[in-house]
């Protein structure tokens, strides 16, 4: 084995790690791949022993590549003025596929993904990067130029629109399938009632259609619950799955998907609702798991 192919052995121990980084600043899987491929050419620009600690040093890399990545979404004004559902991560409802599991860690919903969203590119990476991958605030400082107590004050600022946006879900998975399963009878019964128990008054229902019209936002139970009675009569055949490692289904017509949705489930009531219904991202994206 030459020079080069244990450098590559040395990187590809890392790259699910790295992807889970660049996922998360960017909820984005291609862009993910993208930054860690950069990382992985950097790399091979460097003197690699000269490198004390390479997990280290390739994190920090991916981290400013995808800082960059989110700024220059900024100045193109490539930011969408409404909701942009990140690419969903979809697994069997029985179970995560070992491969995701390092991605989907610390419940990296679908929800949290939007909230993110929200936050400026350094408020993303100081809060993605401390609270998640308890990198020290001191590198942090470094990557966005300010001080250790700038970074904490980032990372803090983060932290509570995060929690503020209703973001992480109840931990007992068997709760919330049987909540997201009972929204989905009552919505294919057409009971208004029974939808309104299920959903938190303050729910909020956020879409992505893409070419099907953009984006839509729709905030309380009666609102929620009138738009499930409507979605229901399109004669779409729902299978259930894992989204982004919580409860959700992914409603196929004719055959091919027509949505993915993921659900939030806190104090045995639906808080959010995130669906990705944009034919173009669906095509891209990988459904296998839901196959057999």
């Amino acid at each position: 084995m030459d020079e080069r192919d244990l450098l590559a052995e040395r990187f590809e121990a890392h790259r699910t790690h790295l992807r889970a980084v660049a996922y998360r600043m960017l909820g984005s899987l291609s862009e993910a791949d993208d930054a860690v491929q950069e990382a992985w050419l950097r790399l091979n620009r460097t003197d690699a022993d000269a490198v004390d600690n390479l997990g280290g040093w390739l994190t920090t890399v991916v981290a400013r590549v995808s800082l960059n990545m989110l700024r220059s979404r900024r100045v193109r004004a490539e930011e969408p003025l409404e909701v942009h559902v990140p690419d969903p991560i979809v697994d069997r409802a029985d179970g995560t596929d070992p491969e995701h599991e390092v991605l989907l860690a610390d419940s990296v919903g679908l929800a949290l993904l939007v909230v993110l969203q929200t936050l400026s590119p350094a408020e993303r990476l100081a809060f993605v990067l401390h609270d998640m991958f308890a990198v020290p605030f001191d590198e942090i400082a470094a990557m966005v130029d300010r001080s250790p107590e700038a970074a904490r004050q980032l990372a803090s600022r983060a932290r509570r629109r995060v929690r503020g946006g209703q973001a992480t879900p109840d931990a007992d998975p068997q709760t919330q399938r049987a909540v997201v399963d009972a929204f989905h009878a009552a919505a294919r019964d057409g009971n208004f009632e029974a939808l309104l128990e299920v959903l938190d008054p303050d729910v909020v229902l956020r879409a992505d259609l893409g070419s099907l019209g953009g984006s839509r936002v729709v905030r309380g139970a009666a609102a929620v619950a009138g738009q499930a009675q409507l979605y229901s009569q399109m004669g779409l055949v729902p299978r259930p799955a894992l989204v982004n490692g919580v409860p959700g289904i992914v409603s196929l017509r004719d055959g091919e998907p027509f949505s993915v949705g993921a659900f939030t489930v806190r104090g045995r009531r639906i808080v959010a609702i995130d669906i990705l219904a944009d034919p173009e991202r669906l095509r891209g994206l990988d459904l296998s798991a839901l196959d057999g």
